[in-house]
């Protein structure tokens, strides 16, 4: 069995950092009642630059991190629902911006939230036919610009970022994977139908029962497929939108301390590249190291959700 590896990682963050402090001058709230119900403090806000300066900072850094030239990448997959453009996708833009080989296959991929674990799937399939063996995949959100400043139990959650991973497929490794979706605009949506179809909405409450549902299970089903337990693993990576969806899953499947990774407290919720972004940390701080066993959900607007499980 074929598995995807991830070589290097990289992240790339605005210039604009936008603490809870500054929020009370947009909105009406407080450190307190923000960090209370959602363990974020502060967040990254594009302040004249676009997604794709951010997916190619990110990009960049993996790339070079990895050892890699741009005519070795066959394959180039950025996840994101907040492009820059409809089309040109981000990642025909990497294609130009990096010097990317023309026939390198590029393309966007909206799974909301869970985008980068699906874009991790699908870059890993495309590699079977790709012209070159490594993929550069990047998830990447700008949702500050879709964010409605209206609705104060949203808008305080969202923050701006990239995050990137190069990857290469790798004979009998270990990897697992869930998928699912669930067809629910009601839930969550943004430029679509409504009053303003410029923002973003979400339906908290009925957000967190749904994360809780689905991490439990992908969680669940991943520990069946590899046949161990939850506190034999050595990190488990979801999707940072809020801490206490983290905290109340870790509780409820009996977590260790520390094995659930968070770190909303300094990003707030950047949707596909939340996960990329926690990845990047994580190397970067020597916190991952080869062999270890590292699972990973994500889950959003779709309602979409994956998950994986792998070794580092």
């Amino acid at each position: 069995m074929s598995a995807p590896h991830i070589l290097a990682t990289g992240r790339a963050m605005p210039s604009r950092v936008v603490t809870n402090e500054d929020m009370c001058s947009m909105v009406e709230t407080s450190d307190e009642w923000i960090f209370t119900r959602t363990g974020i403090h502060s967040r990254y806000y594009c302040q004249g630059e676009r997604g794709a300066d951010l997916a190619e900072q990110a990009a960049r850094q993996a790339m070079e991190r990895a050892g890699l030239k741009p005519e070795d990448i066959g394959v180039c997959l950025v996840a994101t629902f907040t492009p820059d453009f409809a089309t040109p996708s981000t990642a025909c833009q990497m294609q130009k911006r990096l010097g990317l080989q023309e026939d390198t296959i590029c393309f966007d991929l909206n799974a909301a939230c869970a985008g980068f674990l699906y874009g991790m799937k699908t870059a890993h399939a495309l590699l079977a036919d790709a012209p070159r063996p490594y993929a550069l995949l990047i998830g990447c959100e700008v949702i500050s610009r879709v964010a409605d400043r209206n609705d104060r139990s949203t808008f305080i959650l969202f923050g701006d970022g990239a995050g990137a991973v190069v990857m290469e497929r790798q004979e009998d490794a270990v990897w697992h994977t869930v998928t699912g979706s669930r067809g629910d605009w009601d839930t969550i949506h943004a430029l679509g139908p409504g009053p303003d179809p410029t923002l973003l909405y979400m339906d908290g409450r009925a957000v967190f029962r749904f994360a809780v549902e689905v991490v439990e299970k992908s969680i669940r089903q991943l520990l069946e497929a590899e046949g161990c337990a939850l506190n034999d693993l050595d990190w488990v990576i979801c999707h940072q939108a809020n801490g206490r969806i983290l905290d109340h899953v870790a509780k409820k499947l009996g977590a260790r301390e520390g094995l659930f990774y968070k770190n909303m407290e300094r990003y707030g919720n950047t949707s596909a590249a939340s996960i990329p972004i926690a990845l990047d940390e994580l190397a970067q701080a020597g916190e991952l190291k080869p062999g270890m066993r590292v699972l990973a959900v994500g889950f959003g607007g779709g309602l979409t959700w994956a998950g994986t499980l792998f070794k580092w």
